[in-house]
């Protein structure tokens, strides 16, 4: 089992869901982690009372702010004496199909969706990156979706945001490689957690887990588990890679 003792992961949007499954399994393999979150406190506690080991902590920011972009990651640093490790997990699905919903609403959408999922992670990553230069390199892992691929005709902002998350990944990976900062993309289908449940509990929930030929939806642990991988040491040369976690429901080339 990889270790990470003495590596700190910080991991945003991780009051819960795939969120709070990665920052369980950092812990679990002796990372020190930065539990952060945006509204629910007390989810977040939970997180944090949660983790095996010792060392953690909490921070509260809105990832649609630089500033407390900014403020938030350098503190983070400086109490835990450096960031190894970034996974951009915070984010946002909201529909506003375009046939269905007016232009303000439509706007709205597009400015929130773009402002929490694309820009947090471009901010976080950028804070980040100047940490790890200091002490050597580290990894950046963005959680993406596989919406990028296939498309999100009811949240186009969702599905725009994560591409422009891909894109974002492999950009990064390239300018950041030379100071031993490796970059991927995780790109899951449906994951079973407290957002989509009501979705997989609804009447639509088996046609959904039908999309897989296994039958069922990720694990948050599955994509934990990647995630986990490509912090891991000995996978440099996959910087830049997406990695598609969605039970064969969506096959690209």
């Amino acid at each position: 089992m990889t270790e990470f003792t003495n590596r700190v992961a910080l991991v945003t949007g991780a009051s819960r869901g795939i969120g709070r499954a990665v920052a369980s399994a950092f812990a679990s393999r002796g990372a020190r982690v930065v539990v952060h979150y945006n509204q629910n406190t007390a989810s977040a506690e939970e997180t944090l009372a949660s983790l095996p080991g010792s060392g953690h902590m909490i921070v509260k920011a809105d990832v649609s702010d630089s500033n407390a972009v900014k403020i938030m990651v350098d503190h983070a640093a400086r109490r835990m004496g450096t960031i190894d490790i970034l996974v951009n997990n915070a984010g946002i699905f909201e529909e506003h199909p375009p046939l269905k919903t007016d232009f303000e609403d439509w706007v709205n959408a597009w400015k929130k969706t773009i402002d929490i999922n694309l820009m947090g992670s471009a901010h976080a990553s950028f804070c980040a990156a100047r940490h790890m230069i200091k002490t050597g390199g580290g990894r950046i892992i963005n959680i993406t979706s596989r919406g990028a691929f296939r498309g999100e005709p009811d949240a186009p902002a969702y599905g725009a945001s994560k591409a422009g998350q891909n894109a974002l990944s492999q950009s990064l990976a390239k300018s950041l490689a030379p100071h031993h900062i490796y970059v991927y993309a995780v790109a899951p289908g449906w994951v079973a957690t407290d957002m989509a449940a009501d979705h997989l509990e609804g009447p639509e929930g088996d046609a959904i887990r039908a999309q897989s030929p296994m039958n069922r939806v990720a694990k948050a642990e599955e994509v934990a588990d990647c995630v986990v991988f490509l912090a891991s040491e000995g996978h440099d040369f996959m910087t830049g890679a997406v990695i598609d976690i969605n039970g064969a429901s969506y096959l690209r080339t």
